[in-house]
């Protein structure tokens, strides 16, 4: 096979002129922020490689000793044109017809996603960009731990010296999507507490980190991932946690995504997908949070009925244990299966090519996948050929099959073959999903799964 080579990072394209292409006083702007604030950002993202390493060393993640933080008596100041966040509705900022969507759904907050739904093409991000000034003017018809939180406020506190705005006038929410930033999210509502509203939980981006952080421990090999039920107990625990600091400090708790989308072409996907997302937006709100987040206009108001108050922080009782087990194994949790390998293979071939084709998220099979599923499923092949010899995988007979790098080529060949037959001669897509293949297959092979 030909050296495998994965997806490198975007930039600027040749002819690209920042003072003709950007927006008038953007590049005074910037320059001064980016000159200040880069070399911390990468000295963040070197300490964040040094905790993976060290996880896999065995020295994983642990709450930091009690500090102001966690044991001081501060709270956070919600103003009151955010009181209601009972649903916010998010989705790729360079698709206009979404956003106007997206703004005109009636959602109590709108989030215009520029990262993980969105491809990693310059094209798309200056579309996104136009587009959210756009809609800001009305002419549309990955935090980590205590230390990245002090970054973003001094970036935040900078930002608003430099455009003469009033402290505090930046709000912000951030996603728990990191393990690490699990045990510190305390400490991280405190360093931001200044410009912080909240924390969502991402669900899946977490589920990937979790695996990457465990990666060399057999134990923590999952199971398929459709068996993993959203009640299982390091998703639970944190949801609990998350709840319980964030009331504890008068900011939001908000919860995570559900990927089943309707479909208004298929009644009874439709009615599936809306009954899906009913129960599991009842769950997160009999659980404290105090709303979610969806990606569907149709979605909305669904999610908004499952919320009793504009929010829950004066009504939550506080979880009974200071510090559950944000890391309990997976014992007796779903099925570890050959055909959920291979529904993994096809899944990341698929996201890949929707990629190339300048998509960020994908509608597979009923459910809107985005990054955070291309990390699962390629972290997920990368344990289930690490650990062959000590974790039992077994075909739809019962048999057992040892998972070798030879054995995932070959699901790639079937996959992208059944991909490409699916298609009529001479369409584009069947080179991209070939390079999709190859892109996607190198990245597990070379272990490319940041961010951490």
């Amino acid at each position: 096979m030909d050296q495998l080579h994965g997806f490198g990072i975007n930039s600027a394209p040749q002819n690209f002129d920042p003072k003709r292409d950007l927006p008038p006083g953007f590049l005074e702007f910037f320059i001064p922020l980016h000159q200040r604030f880069t070399p911390r950002q990468r000295d963040l993202i070197a300490k964040r490689k040094r905790v993976l390493a060290d996880a896999h060393g065995g020295k994983l993640p642990n709450h930091l000793p009690p500090s102001e933080a966690t044991t001081g008596k501060w709270s956070i100041t919600l103003p009151e044109w955010c009181q209601d966040q009972r649903n916010q509705m998010t989705g790729p900022a360079d698709d206009a017809e979404l956003v106007v969507k997206m703004l005109n759904s009636g959602a109590p907050g709108v989030m215009l996603d520029l990262e993980d739904s969105m491809a990693n093409i310059w094209d798309h991000l200056e579309l996104g960009i136009n587009n959210i000034h756009a809609a800001l003017r009305g002419e549309l018809t990955y935090f980590d731990k205590k230390r990245e939180a002090l970054w973003w406020t001094d970036l935040f506190n900078e930002m608003e010296r430099l455009r003469r705005w009033q402290p505090g006038y930046i709000k912000c929410m951030a996603l728990v999507e990191s393990h690490p930033q699990a045990f510190q999210m305390e400490e991280f509502l405190y360093n931001l507490r200044d410009h912080i509203l909240g924390l969502n939980l991402g669900r899946w981006d977490y589920m990937a980190s979790l695996i990457h952080f465990n990666l060399n421990d057999p134990e923590w090999v999952l199971p398929d991932r459709n068996t993993i039920p959203h009640d299982v107990a390091f998703f639970q625990n944190l949801r609990d946690l998350l709840v319980s600091i964030c009331h504890r400090r008068g900011a939001f708790a908000i919860g995570g995504m559900t990927a089943l989308y309707p479909d208004r072409a298929n009644p009874e996907l439709n009615d599936r997908a809306l009954a899906v997302l009913k129960k599991d937006k009842k769950n997160e709100s009999d659980r404290g949070f105090d709303g979610a987040w969806t990606g569907h206009p149709d979605q909305n108001q669904i999610a908004v009925d499952q919320f009793p108050f504009p929010n829950q922080i004066k009504t939550h009782k506080p979880m009974g244990e200071r510090y559950p087990n944000l890391r309990p194994q997976p014992t007796g949790v779903g099925r570890r299966t050959l055909s959920g390998t291979r529904a993994a293979v096809r899944t990341v071939i698929r996201y890949r090519n929707g990629v190339l084709n300048g998509k960020g998220a994908s509608l597979l099979d009923g459910y809107m996948e985005d990054l955070a599923t291309d990390r699962i499923y390629r972290l997920m092949i990368a344990q289930r050929i690490q650990h062959r010899d000590k974790v039992e995988l077994t075909d739809d007979n019962g048999k057992q099959v040892k998972h070798t790098p030879e054995l995932i080529t070959r699901l790639f060949d079937e996959e992208l073959e059944k991909l490409v037959n699916d298609l009529p001669d001479g369409d584009p897509q069947i080179d991209t999903f070939r390079q999709a293949r190859k892109i996607a297959e190198a990245m597990i092979v070379n272990g490319e799964v940041d961010p951490v």
